[in-house]
């Protein structure tokens, strides 16, 4: 009987074809039973039967079977046991499971590199998963037929999660360009419409989602339901599309023919029925808050990435605030960064941080906004998303200058941590770029090279020569071309070096080695030179450009730069943009009205003026003055006249000028006397 079992299930194994995996199962089931004291014959049969129950999408089971039959079989159905807890959600044991069974070596498996890559793309590790898939298209020994169209597909779809992540710089460049053979099967070209819209290029993603769905049409190797499930995604990302475009009736068209109710996927219904809310334009807060909390959550392996569920947060948080929950808000979001030992600069993280200082603010904004955010930034100094937030609102103000303050605050707190996670988190290119950004704003370009050194600095000792690129990419080639602005030694040896790393990672990069070129062209001339053939020839530059229309037409002479007024002086007026200065003095002075004078309507020309008109009118010699008391002061005044002598010139005491008074009578000058002089009152008769 149990020879019979075991020849029946070899005989089910060695068929070219397997369509009927129950029939499998059944086979195995009755082999097991029979194989019982014949360890060889018991364990072939359990490997059957875990296959099979693999086969029916029964994991759990396939994971109970494999722990019932004990280390014998767990080590033979590594393979299998890996993909039960890959497709149950358990990326973690998973990979532990992996890792036993040597996926480290280079003689690992096929099958279990293609599995530890698909792991590592569901635990959202996708610049893992991309790796490994480049390594499997580059060792093709052992390849089955159709892996390589399968390795394509799947490389693609990693490199645009990586997009999505905000790891572009990951990818490599002759990858984000969709190739010939990306546009012959739907897959590909619904990944590379995805990595389009990764970075904001919807143009070229609407032409890639329409050939894309025009393939999953016209594919013959589905049936209907197959192709009404993959069609699924395509169309949810072509009314995304549209709506970015601008195109909402066709958006609208698009979302309205979509039927979800028999969609496998339900991280795909979750998305479409989310974006369908936005065209329903429920003008009701409230009751859009209570559809968006109707939306379901996808559970274990159909789960949504990261970078979707922080977007349906986001969503949740804003119509809360519409719905004036600012307390509620607030307290969720502070609770969620708390756990972060870190800074994080993850735009899932820095958006918690702008939507909590919404919430602080109550949706306010201005100098009103500041006041209640400045003070909660000093209790949560590490939420990136609030420093940027006060940032912005100084910015909109027009007073860069304590944004400025806030931000080299923020970096001087992360210099003092000293350790790595911090270091990059100052370090980050964006952070990096909005302190260039705010310093352009006062023309501080010494701080700019600075920052710029620092940085670049910073990550040349992150740069690796066997990586063509990392984060900080970006950071040494800014750094190098500002450097290169300085004439100073120190700067351009930085630059040299910034350019190297660069070289040394990328030896195709020609702007990066006509940086080295610039930066050692004056110092050090042998490590210029071995880079000198890549670059364009002098005639090549200048072929096409006709010099005699050039000194005909004149150069122009590019206007002053302003100068700050000394203290005490008169801000000059600003010369009109494009003229030359003495142009505008011209143009100025005779764009100028002069005033026309006046002339009195008694004025004779042929009257010769009085010369005396200058004059006061009491200095001139036809003023006469008018009175008694005119004539005798004018009769007193010398001009001319007789001195009169009895008068006598008294100076004042301490020198305060001097008076004339009239002479007093000699003594005994008149009959009677001293006393004679005077009158005797007369009395009453």
């Amino acid at each position: 009987m149990g020879d019979a079992a075991v020849v029946a299930l070899n005989s089910v194994l060695q068929r070219s074809e397997i369509h009927d995996h129950a029939e499998v199962l059944n086979v195995a089931s009755a082999a097991v039973r029979a194989a019982k004291g014949r360890p060889a014959d018991l364990v072939a049969a359990q490997h059957t039967l875990v296959v099979a129950l693999l086969n029916l999408d029964r994991f759990d089971d396939a994971l109970r079977a494999i722990a019932e039959a004990g280390d014998a079989l767990a080590d033979t159905c590594a393979l299998e046991k890996a993909y039960a807890l890959y497709k149950t959600g358990d990326l973690d044991t998973a990979e532990a499971v992996l890792r036993r069974a040597g996926i480290d070596s280079p003689a690992a498996h096929r099958g279990l590199k293609h599995l530890a890559a698909q792991i590592a793309y569901r635990a959202e590790k996708f610049d893992q998963a991309a790796s490994t898939y480049r390594e499997l298209a580059a060792n093709d020994g052992g390849a089955q037929n159709g892996e390589e169209n399968d390795l394509r597909i799947n490389l693609s779809a990693a490199n645009a999660q990586l997009e999505w992540q905000g790891k572009g710089w990951a990818v490599p460049d002759r990858e984000k360009q969709p190739a010939r053979e990306d546009l012959e099967a739907f897959e590909t070209a619904y990944n590379a419409a995805c990595g389009c819209i990764s970075r904001g290029d919807f143009a070229k993603a609407a032409v890639l989602l329409k050939r894309s769905r025009d393939l999953c049409e016209a594919a013959e190797d589905l049936d209907d339901e197959e192709k009404k499930a993959e069609l699924v995604p395509i169309i949810v990302q072509q009314a995304y599309v549209c709506t970015k475009l601008g195109k909402l009736d066709e958006a609208a068209g698009l979302q309205k023919s979509l039927s979800l109710d028999d969609a496998p996927d339900s991280s795909a219904k979750v998305v479409a029925r989310t974006n369908s809310l936005v065209f329903q334009t429920e003008s009701n807060p409230y009751l859009a808050q209570r559809l968006a909390e109707q939306l379901p959550e996808p559970k274990g392996n159909d789960k949504l990435f990261e970078y979707q569920s922080s977007l349906l947060r986001h969503n949740k948080y804003v119509l809360d605030l519409h719905a004036q929950k600012f307390s509620g808000v607030a307290r969720s979001t502070s609770k969620i960064l708390s756990k972060d030992p870190v800074p994080s600069i993850a735009s899932s993280k820095s958006d918690l941080g702008v939507l909590g200082a919404a919430a602080a603010s109550q949706l306010r904004t201005g100098d009103d906004a500041l006041r209640e955010i400045l003070p909660l930034l000093k209790t949560r100094p590490d939420d990136v998303g609030l420093l940027l937030t006060a940032i912005q609102l100084y910015v909109q103000l027009n007073n860069p200058g304590p944004a400025i303050d806030l931000l080299e605050n923020f970096f001087a707190r992360l210099e003092t941590a000293a350790t790595p996670e911090h270091a990059d988190v100052r370090f980050a290119p964006g952070l990096v770029a909005l302190a260039v950004s705010l310093y352009r704003t006062q023309n501080r370009h010494v701080a700019i090279r600075q920052e710029l050194s620092k940085a670049a600095a910073h990550w040349q000792k992150k740069t690796d020569s066997s990586t063509t690129s990392n984060p900080g990419t970006s950071v040494l080639r800014a750094a190098g071309v500002e450097l290169l602005r300085s004439s100073h030694p120190s700067d351009l040896a930085a630059a040299g070096e910034a350019f190297t790393r660069l070289v040394a990672a990328r030896p195709d990069d020609r702007l990066a080695r006509a940086g080295l070129v610039a930066s050692f062209a004056t110092t050090d001339f042998s490590r210029a030179a071995p880079h000198l053939d890549v670059l364009p020839a002098i005639e090549s530059l200048t072929r096409g450009v006709n010099v005699d229309a050039l000194l005909e037409a004149g150069v122009a002479a590019p206007p002053p730069a302003p100068t700050q007024p000394s203290r005490g002086t008169k801000r000059l007026a600003e010369e009109p943009s494009g003229k030359q200065p003495q142009q505008a003095k011209e143009q100025a002075a005779a764009a100028k009205k002069r005033r026309k004078r006046k002339l009195p309507k008694t004025y004779d020309p042929d009257k010769k003026p009085d010369p005396e008109r200058w004059l006061p009118l009491r200095d001139r010699s036809s003023y006469r003055p008018k009175g008694k008391k005119g004539r005798k002061r004018a009769a007193e005044a010398t001009q001319g006249g007789v001195v009169r002598d009895d008068q006598e010139t008294l100076e004042l005491a301490g020198g305060a000028g001097s008076v004339k008074v009239e002479k007093a009578p000699a003594s005994g000058a008149a009959a009677g006397g001293g006393g004679g002089g005077k009158k005797k009152k007369k009395g009453k008769k």
